[in-house]
This record gives structure tokens, C-alpha cells and sequence, in this order.
């Protein structure tokens, strides 16, 4: 009966302890250009009232050489030649329920026009989101890290 009891009181710290390490993933985030390793734009990433989540472009990021495009470039409506700054590049993203992973949401890169789906899995410290894009098959796609602004 003691065994009983004891195992049944860790199997509860286990649970509440991996609760506690999921975290949410809403903030400001610095996007990192996974070709150049350089920044790229700032994303603000809120929750919407559906549980799901929404990321949008704030700040575009200059870098030496190269002059930003201000217009989505091929987008289909409703993103037809809309500005860059502002534009939902992230939706429908949900939480997978006691973990640091999401999925089921799809990005959109203003650059080229094209939809992927999307997930992401936030670091252990919160500080560091890695965007997988694909389409289809995940193994068909690249990566892309973000990190938290504070």
C-alpha cells in the first residue's frame, strides 16, 4: 500500500512539473535570416481568443547592401501588394498541451508569396523559437530561429 501511495504522489510532481515548463510563446521576437544568420525583421506573436496564435511584422531590419522590399511581393489576396510592415505572417498556430511545441500554422514568406505550414518549439529557457516551414511533409522544409526580445 505505501508503494501504491508514493507512486501515485510522484506520478502527480511529474505531471505538474512538466506543466510548468510549458511556456507561452506571445512577445516580440527577433527574426534570424537562416541563410545569413543575420536579423531580419522583429515578429510580435500575441494569443488569440481562440487559442490559437497570430504573428505580425513590427520593424523590418536594414542590413548593409540591401534595400528592404515594402510591398508583398506575388502575394494572393488578401495579401496582394500589401506593405510588409504590419502584415500577419503567422496564423492558426496551436499549442501542443504541455509542451513547448506548436503546430498546425502556416506562414507566409512576403518575399516570394508563398504559404507553408508551420511549427515551432520554444526553448526550455523561453528565449529561443525554432520556426519549422514546409510544405506538406516537414521533412520537406527549412528552419528559422527566432529570439525573444525582452
Amino acid at each position: 500500500m505505501k508503494k501504491i501511495i508514493s507512486l501515485s504522489f510522484f506520478t502527480g510532481l511529474v505531471i505538474v512539473s512538466t506543466a510548468a515548463l510549458a511556456q507561452d510563446i506571445s512577445g516580440t521576437w527577433q527574426q534570424i535570416d537562416d541563410k545569413t544568420g543575420s536579423p531580419k525583421a522583429v515578429i510580435e506573436i500575441r494569443k488569440e481568443s481562440n487559442n490559437t496564435y497570430t504573428g505580425k511584422i513590427t520593424k523590418i531590419t536594414p542590413r548593409p547592401g540591401y534595400t528592404p522590399r515594402e510591398r508583398c511581393n506575388n502575394c494572393p489576396a488578401p495579401y496582394t501588394n500589401q506593405p510588409i510592415l504590419g502584415m500577419e505572417i503567422l496564423k492558426g498556430l496551436k499549442q501542443v498541451e504541455g509542451t513547448n511545441n506548436y503546430e498546425k500554422g502556416r506562414v507566409i514568406d512576403p518575399l516570394s508569396g508563398k504559404f507553408y505550414d508551420a511549427k515551432m518549439k520554444l526553448s526550455t529557457t523561453g528565449k529561443r523559437l525554432s520556426l519549422r516551414a514546409y510544405l506538406g511533409v516537414s521533412a520537406l522544409g527549412r528552419n528559422q530561429t527566432w529570439l525573444r526580445i525582452e
